[in-house]
């Protein structure tokens, strides 16, 4: 007999029904009672153990983290919590637990001690539910940009390249680290590497994402990208997913319009199809901010917060129109910013990014035209040659989520501006060739896939949405 999922089960509701189901055990009580889990859902189905027809030695290997089959029929539940629960009559132990040892008891564990754990923390109801959000999330963006008619193009993950121009990179070599090849002048002679040139890993696919839309017009990237950058914020990974569409053909206005449209198709769609899930994380969320001192606590729930982004149309506001907003401000002119604005061209913080959507214009903001001196060398210069058609979402509690701009198509524009920023003309001799050969006017944006779990979800750390995070010192697993 074919198991069903606990999900399946559960949605049936079907008294007398014989069936099967597997799992993993979350709790046993009274040598009777199993909460069964198989991650379908968030709901454990709740097996009643007819001592007449089971072995009681079999019993006894039954603890939490083992994994059961069993058999039986469903019946009305006598408890709460649920209408239906399974009355065993057979059970197939497929994997034991011993009760010493396994990390994952049936109590609260704090999130430090899951990282620890991250082989083992899916099985609390906590990550379960976020990856099944992120699961959902992930379906919900390539269903997004299919119907939109784009392309999925896989870019590169080694490359010769620094699309940021940061230098924050891992370096992909097989050279013998102790005793590299060296060129005559000492330097670590990479033309005898694999590549015959000096290569990293991605920090992005927007650049190889450009040649693909000068061709099939309209193409998305959804895959790894990498930083080699130390830090150990709540907000930083080493290894992350990028979703990044390039468009040709696109202004600025276009890019924004598909970005509002994109992310908030995204996000209804998700709190469709994940309601319990959501539901759980709301609570969840609600809790820890209750926890909190209040001046730290968010004025939103985690739902409010989703349905504030889905609810709302987005302001769009020029940096410079932002820059007065933001100087001339009580929080600003009392010194209580942790940045101060005082000079126009300074990079705006995560806090003035939430002053501006929660409190000043109560709604989510989209702010373009930014300095050229903040901003990366590909991004068109506007006329006044002090900005660039660049734009970034802002989200409540988040601040930056998506990142984007119009791309520089002007050959002899972009030439100037590598050169101003010391980037090697070589290596870029194909993106400049883009220019050469039917260049048009093209836009694209990046998001951060897993800052969007984090916001969906309500985590407040970013090493909690991605299975086996990728951190400074912390390769485990």
């Amino acid at each position: 007999m074919k198991a069903l999922k606990i999900k399946e089960v559960l949605e049936i509701n079907t008294i007398s029904k014989f069936c099967a189901v597997q799992g993993w055990v979350r709790t046993f009580r009274a040598n009777r009672f199993v909460a069964l889990n198989d991650g379908s859902t968030l709901d454990n189905l709740q097996c009643v153990i007819d001592f007449k027809s089971i072995d009681e030695s079999l019993l006894k290997e039954i603890n939490t983290g083992a994994a059961l089959r069993l058999e039986g029929t469903l019946v009305e539940s006598q408890g709460g919590g649920q209408k239906i629960e399974l009355q065993v009559e057979k059970i197939v132990l497929l994997g034991v637990s011993d009760p010493e040892k396994y990390p994952i008891q049936p109590k609260k564990h704090s999130l430090e001690f899951l990282r620890e754990k991250a082989h083992l923390r899916v099985r609390t109801s906590t990550f379960s539910a976020v990856m099944r959000v992120r699961s959902a999330l992930s379906f919900a963006v390539h269903e997004f940009f299919q119907q939109e008619g784009f392309f999925h193009v896989h870019t590169p993950i080694v490359t010769g390249s620094d699309a940021e121009g940061a230098g924050e990179m891992f370096r992909v070599s097989t050279l013998d680290p102790k005793n590299p090849p060296l060129t005559k002048t000492g330097d670590i002679d990479y033309k005898s590497d694999f590549f015959g040139k000096e290569t990293n890993l991605t920090v992005s696919g927007q650049l190889e994402a450009e040649a693909y839309a000068m061709g099939l017009g309209e193409v998305y990237t959804f895959g790894p990208t990498f930083r080699a950058e130390n830090s150990n914020t709540t907000r930083h990974l080493a290894e992350f997913w990028m979703i990044e569409p390039e468009m040709a053909f696109y202004d600025l206005n276009d890019n924004m319009n598909l970005a509002e449209k994109f992310i908030t198709t995204v996000l209804k769609k998700v709190v469709s199809r994940c309601k319990k899930d959501l539901t759980f994380l709301d609570e969840r969320y609600t809790k820890e901010e209750n926890s909190k001192p209040l001046i730290e606590r968010s004025p939103m729930g985690l739902l409010e917060k989703i349905n504030f982004v889905v609810g709302n149309e987005f302001k769009r506001v020029s940096y410079s129109e932002a820059y007065e907003i933001l100087r001339n401000s009580k929080p600003n002119k009392k010194k209580k910013f942790q940045f101060p604005i005082n000079e126009w061209g300074v990079d705006l913080q995560s806090e003035h990014e939430r002053f501006l959507v929660e409190k000043h214009f109560n709604c989510p903001v989209i702010l373009f035209d930014y300095p050229a001196d903040i901003k990366a060398f590909y991004m068109r210069r506007n006329d006044d040659n002090k900005t660039v058609r660049a734009m970034d979402i802002l989200f409540p509690g988040i601040g930056e989520i998506v990142g984007g701009s119009q791309r520089e198509e002007r050959l002899e524009v972009l030439e100037k501006r590598i050169k101003e920023m010391e980037i090697d003309k070589e290596e870029l001799w194909w993106y400049l060739d883009l220019r050469r050969f039917g260049s048009v006017p093209h836009s694209g944006f990046g998001l951060g896939f897993e800052r969007l779990v984090q916001f969906t979800t309500g985590m407040n750390n970013i090493r909690d949405v991605i299975p086996f995070p990728r951190t400074p010192q912390n390769a485990a697993f």
